[in-house]
């Protein structure tokens, strides 16, 4: 019997939840540029505007928000246009996308799983709220101390899903919570942080506003929440402890998972459990085509031989408790 394939690379991507795609085709309806003078452009921008507020409220953020086509995008228009250009500082864990907008960027270490934040007073840091790789919450809060740094968040990974933290900026991502891809933001405290840079989002980036993309943002936020997933919390941390070895640097999530295999290599384990049926990754779906080592693992100071064996497994809204005891079964009988 052909069991149906089951979807465990949700912090790579996520699929688009029934009101998103709801929102989206919507938003095709409204084709009208939001900038526009005119009365289809009007109408436009108000829907825009609407959908702003929504994302807002969703998020608890009293800020701004500037819309984006993604993460990526975020994190190169905060730490490019920055005001003060103060000296930057990344944590020794961020995505690969954080290093390139910040070239030249002091590393902060890791002390006991947590970015220290010592020496960066009067710069910007920008720092995960959970690691994408291992699930481990690197702010819990804000900087947990008197530091006076910028505070650029990537939240990519837990928008959506835990409370913003204390930040100037944060980077937000909807496909990673259920919305399309193709769209994400840039929350900030103050546009006067920023250098203008653009004809739209208030003169602050270029480019027309994706709204079917913002439609589907706001649509996934609002219909979204751990407490509305297919699993509950106690589902996924007894998923977690079913598969035996899995990397925990610090306070952890409960929906990624760095699981280490006894003895193959995380390319074989791939391998193995696609042709079983199970989609999982090595890692960030950004880099996992390469063979250099993990910069995450490698910053939370995994040892070679353990990175070489970790996989990462990540759940999203449409899990269910089925599909994690499919996985379980698969996983401990290729661990024997």
């Amino acid at each position: 019997m052909n069991l149906p394939r089951i979807y465990l690379d949700h912090a790579a991507t996520t699929p688009l939840h029934p009101a998103a795609r709801a929102a989206v085709e919507e938003g095709l309806r409204l084709w009208a540029n939001p900038s526009s003078p005119h009365a289809e452009g009007r109408a436009a921008r108000r829907v825009l505007e609407d959908a702003r507020e929504r994302i807002k409220a969703s998020l608890h953020w009293k800020g701004e928000v500037i819309f984006t086509s993604g993460a990526s995008e975020a994190a190169a228009l905060a730490l490019g246009r920055e005001v003060s250009q103060r000296r930057r500082f990344v944590s020794a864990v961020e995505h690969d996308a954080v290093f390139g907008a910040a070239p030249g960027a002091q590393v902060m270490p890791l002390t006991t799983g947590r970015p220290d934040f010592a020496g960066t007073e009067q710069a910007m840091a920008a720092v995960q709220h959970v690691n994408s790789e291992t699930g481990t919450i690197l702010l819990t809060g804000g900087r947990q101390d008197d530091s006076r740094c910028i505070l650029l968040a990537d939240c990519a990974q837990s928008a959506g899903k835990l409370p913003l933290p204390d930040a100037e900026m944060a980077i937000v991502s909807a496909h990673k919570f259920g919305g399309p891809v193709g769209i994400g933001a840039l929350l900030v405290r103050d546009y006067a942080m920023l250098e203008p840079s653009g004809g739209h989002e208030r003169g602050y980036r270029r480019g027309t506003e994706n709204l079917p993309g913002i439609l589907g943002m706001a649509a996934a936020l609002e219909a979204g929440g751990l407490d509305r997933w297919a699993t509950t919390e106690a589902e996924r941390w007894a998923f977690g402890d079913a598969l035996g070895e899995v990397l925990a640097p610090g306070a952890q999530c409960s929906w990624i998972f760095a699981a280490v295999h006894p003895t193959l290599g995380a390319q074989a384990v791939l391998i193995r459990l696609d042709a079983a049926g199970f989609a999982i990754s090595a890692g960030s779906a950004c880099s996992s085509g390469t063979l250099k080592p993990s910069r995450a693992l490698t910053g939370f100071g995994v040892v070679p031989d353990v990175a070489r064996r970790t996989v990462r497994i990540s759940l999203g809204w449409n899990t269910t408790a089925k599909e994690l005891e499919r996985f379980v079964d698969a996983w401990q009988a290729l661990s024997r």
